[in-house]
């Protein structure tokens, strides 16, 4: 019995290394198989080469050129920018795709054409190397797009790289140039940019190192004029933002604001354990952190006397916690400066449940932060109203009666002649009184497109770090992210949104993705939640208020609503930590249902009044009058601004009478009637 039973023990040691003779040199065959250079997340990756190799492709092409294509490749964290010279063009350039398995990084310039609703790529031997996270902003006073930093990693992001260079981008020529400044910012990405006069602002982001991840709270700005770098000198005993990367920083007329961000920071926690002392073990972890703070960057320039290397004087003020902000808090909420305010969209807010997973919530919310009152607004949807009878103006009654008869007649006679023949041909094009033709190629092919587009009544998908842009008045957001167990869904998708009408979004192209590569454990989950938007978009479309019908009673509700939140319009600045709090606003009000043309054409005498009594205290002005086309130009300026600015509050009032029944509120001398109100006294003023 004793041999038999070292015979099955030596068997079995013989049966086991021979399977581990036989792993090794599978191991072996696999590992020889493998291309030398496929070790791209090797600690010694040498990334400076992988560069180097696309400078040298980039300087194959030998000038600027730009050719139509179809629209961009899916990316994310790439930079869209309105462009500063022409409202018909956006800028998209750079980006990452990770399809589960491997990373992308691009370095494309596209161009938007939003009249021709078609894509430009253009090539440039100065194209700055690919780059995703990193910053761009136009140039305010000094014109031009700005860009700085970012990060590029190897395919499998085993090692990474942070950029600092500099560039500026001509937007009418598409020429790259670098700026070669000396003691500039370290390099860094996912830190933001904004413009003041003319300097480039530039605060905040991380360093990612193979230890830890680094956040930066520094402030930076370049003179545009004297090309030079300056870093804010701030005491050290000085308040100012607790570090962060993704936050939202916008232009102000005293300097920038900034609002939110994201950051990890390192907390200590109870190891669930107890000491040799007796005392509970804990450990120092590190958390992520969701900013919801707002503060305002004053920036003092230097004297026109002083000296050329004298930096501007910095200083940060906490504001208030911001009215109605977004609740819960949620990190990749992007925003978009537009007159004033700041269009947030989407952002995502993480819930720890163990240490093994993270629930997340995704938004597809649309608010409005208005930068002076430090507030938030709910912008929604709003279907299109039906076409109300239009009112006759005081200034067709009036000064304009003649000039807009005499258009009539022109357009009629124009009409008849065409009828009998008298026309110069078919495609005869009639004049408007602005002197653009009607009917011009371009014209008809722009409309063509925007009817063509399909609208959604619902907003865009939930995800976080989408890229929008605001160019004359319309919110267009590209790409972003969502995530799904494991999965990580980056959208290939423009959209746009009018932001004075908010009637519906335009779908300018969507593309779906099939190419993930990474873990498929959840994806038995998607239909779930395709289901779970069908179920929300119907819950929705019974909700609509188009369809609601109203009683007697709720018009009674809704008139003390109107008066509520028309006595909001003048009591809201005393409420808000803005520039003007303590002053009360005596300035012309919009109106329910008027348009910004009429609100102006309404209150443009007051308007221009008050600037002309701006101008007595101002010191060049009796040595430079102003001519009457500046004053009416700075007259519509400031209606302008109090149009965006009370606009939320205003659709807010259009809503509440529409579910009341009541049409566009007009005043009886407006209506010709006069103080007396005409001859359907008070029966046709209730009607």
């Amino acid at each position: 019995m004793v041999k038999d039973t070292k015979k099955k023990k030596e068997a079995k040691k013989a049966r086991v290394a021979a399977k581990q003779d036989k792993k090794a040199t599978q191991k072996e065959k696999k590992s020889s198989k493998k291309p030398k250079d496929d070790d791209s997340d090797a600690e010694d990756a040498d990334l400076d080469a992988i560069l180097a190799e696309y400078q040298k492709q980039q300087e194959q092409f030998l000038k600027v050129t730009e050719t139509v294509c179809e629209p961009p490749s899916a990316r994310s964290s790439a930079t869209l920018v309105a462009s500063p010279s022409n409202s018909s063009e956006l800028f998209l350039f750079g980006g990452e795709y990770y399809n589960g398995a491997l990373a992308s990084f691009y370095n494309d310039l596209y161009v938007y054409k939003i009249n021709q609703d078609s894509w430009r790529k253009v090539t440039s031997p100065n194209t700055p190397l690919p780059r995703s996270g990193h910053a761009m902003c136009q140039g305010g006073n000094a014109g031009g797009i700005y860009l700085f930093g970012g990060e590029f990693s190897s395919p499998k992001q085993g090692t990474f790289y942070h950029y600092n260079d500099f560039w500026r981008l001509d937007p009418s020529t598409r020429e790259w140039t670098k700026h070669e400044g000396k003691n500039g910012p370290p390099a860094r990405s996912g830190h933001r940019m904004t413009f003041f006069k003319n300097y480039i602002v530039l605060f905040g982001g991380f360093q990612d190192t193979s230890q830890q991840t680094k956040y930066l709270q520094d402030v930076w700005l370049y003179d545009t004029q004297k090309y030079t770098w300056f870093q804010a000198n701030l005491p050290a005993q000085t308040q100012k933002p607790e570090a962060r990367s993704s936050f939202s920083f916008l232009p102000h007329e005293q300097g920038a604001v900034i609002y939110g961000g994201y950051s990890r920071v390192k907390a200590t926690m109870s190891a669930g354990k107890s000491t040799k002392g007796g005392r509970p073990g804990s450990r120092v972890v590190v958390k992520p952190m969701v900013h919801q703070d707002s503060w305002l960057l004053k920036i003092i320039p230097p004297a026109t006397d002083a000296p050329a290397n004298t930096a501007p004087t910095v200083k940060w003020e906490r504001r208030k916690k911001p009215v109605n902000s977004p609740n819960p808090a949620r990190a990749g909420a992007t925003m978009a400066h537009h007159k004033g305010r700041g269009i947030v969209f989407g952002g995502v807010h993480d819930v720890e449940e163990s240490e093994e997973g993270m629930d997340s919530e995704f938004f597809n919310l649309l608010n409005a932060y208005n930068i002076d009152r430090n507030r938030f607004f709910l912008l929604t949807l709003r279907r299109q109203r039906a076409a109300a009878k239009k009112v006759v103006t005081n200034e067709r009654n009036r000064r304009g009666r003649g000039k807009a008869d005499e258009e009539e007649l022109l357009r009629n006679l124009a009409l008849i002649e065409k009828r009998l023949g008298g026309g110069s041909g078919e495609n005869e094009s009639i004049t408007r009184a602005d002197g653009a033709d009607s009917d011009s190629d371009s014209d008809a092919s722009d409309k063509a497109a925007k009817i063509e587009k399909p609208v959604h009544w619902e907003m865009p998908h939930p995800r976080f770090n989408a890229q929008l842009a605001v160019q004359d008045d319309t919110l267009y957001i590209y790409g972003g992210t969502f995530e799904k167990g494991d999965r990580e869904y980056t959208f290939d998708e423009l959209w746009a949104l009018d932001l004075g009408k908010l009637d519906g979004v335009r779908e300018i192209f969507k593309r779906e993705l099939e190419d993930w590569q990474g873990s498929e454990d959840e994806e038995d989950d998607e239909e779930d939640e395709d289901d779970e938007f069908e179920d929300s978009d119907d819950s929705d479309a019974e909700q609509d208020p188009d369809k609601a019908q109203s009683t007697p009673a709720t018009s009674v509700a809704l008139g003390e609503e109107l008066a509520s939140l028309a006595a909001s319009l003048a009591d809201d600045e005393v409420e808000d930590d803005g520039p003007s709090a303590s002053e009360k606003d005596t300035t012309p009000q919009p109106r329910p249902f008027e348009s910004l043309r009429q609100f102006f054409s309404r209150t443009s005498q007051e308007w221009q009044e008050t600037i002309l009594h701006k101008m007595q205290y101002e010191r060049d002005a009796a040595a430079n009058p102003a001519s009457v086309k500046e004053i009416r130009k700075r007259a519509f300026d400031s209606a302008e601004q109090k149009w965006w600015d009370c606009r939320e509050e205003i659709a807010a009032l259009e809503d509440a009478q529409e579910e009341a029944g009541i049409g566009d509120v007009v005043s009886l001398a407006e209506r010709g009637g006069g103080e007396g109100g005409g001859g359907g006294g008070g029966a046709g003023r209730r009607r």
